[in-house]
């Protein structure tokens, strides 16, 4: 049987990151930031990232100036 896979779309990164979804859209798309790829793109365009390879991001970026989302 084939494990499950958790995973998150932008609102939930946003949540995790504690910033708008505006924001956490501007972060998944910038390439400087070096933000994992999306895992897959869902029906309608909704894209979804593996919750470890977001965790790892977040990992080894503990100096990434996140906290700088405009609407914060």
């Amino acid at each position: 049987m084939a494990k499950a896979r958790k995973l998150w779309t932008t609102g939930d990164i946003a949540k995790r990151l504690s910033v708008t979804r505006q924001y956490a859209l501007q972060i998944t798309n910038d390439r400087r930031r070096n933000f994992p790829e999306p895992f897959d793109t869902l029906p309608g365009g909704v894209q979804v990232w593996l919750i470890e390879d977001v965790e790892d991001w977040i990992a080894r970026h503990p100096q990434q100036p996140i906290a700088e989302d405009p609407e914060n």
